[in-house]
């Protein structure tokens, strides 16, 4: 199994970089590959050199610009350089069997954002998971509730999002994982 992680080039408080370093090493320790952003800083680093450290598998994918600010991490796995953010994320999404994000910024969450919405569109059929530390998505989570409440957000899409706050519970919950039959265009009129 391969997860693809979404954290963050910076990194918060100490508490994200200890989970970060947690994730990393439970994935290794469980044989499970880990995919990210290629980055040696912030909560991207930690995670990466606790996988590579608890003997796990580790693959980068790192846009051009980003190497040369010299973020790339040199010691992995493997270090996929492309050429922008958007050849990075289709390669991170092609090469992973479901999707965790941790604690992160603007960045981080347009990752998940955009994952998750392609899901909903049947584009993947991979889960899609947050992992809650401390509360830390707590307000998008109202948010989201708030958009299917409005009516924007389909109550499939809301229920397709795994959240919880313990790791073990969240990659039994993501290998458990079936998505759900209804689709965008289930609404839309027919040709």
């Amino acid at each position: 199994m391969r997860v693809c992680v979404f954290c963050g080039s910076s990194s918060g408080r100490v508490r994200h970089v200890e989970v970060a370093a947690q994730v990393g090493r439970t994935l290794a320790e469980q044989g499970i590959e880990v995919v990210y952003g290629g980055g040696r800083v912030g909560t991207m680093g930690a995670l990466a050199d606790s996988a590579l450290s608890a003997g796990g598998s580790v693959v980068g994918v790192v846009p051009r610009s980003l190497v040369g600010w010299e973020v790339a991490h040199q010691g992995l796995t493997r270090l996929h350089v492309v050429e922008s953010m958007h050849e990075r994320k289709a390669l991170m999404a092609e090469s992973a069997d479901a999707f965790i994000t941790l604690p992160g910024g603007a960045g981080t969450l347009e990752e998940f954002f955009e994952v998750w919405t392609w899901a909903q569109l049947g584009l993947h059929a991979k889960p899609v998971a947050l992992l809650d530390v401390d509360g830390y998505f707590t307000h998008l989570l109202r948010m989201v509730d708030h958009m299917v409440e409005e009516g924007f957000l389909k109550p499939p899409y809301r229920d397709m999002l795994l959240v919880d706050d313990d790791l073990g519970r969240l990659l039994d919950r993501c290998r458990a994982y079936r998505p759900p039959t209804y689709t965008w265009s289930d609404d839309a009129p027919r040709p």
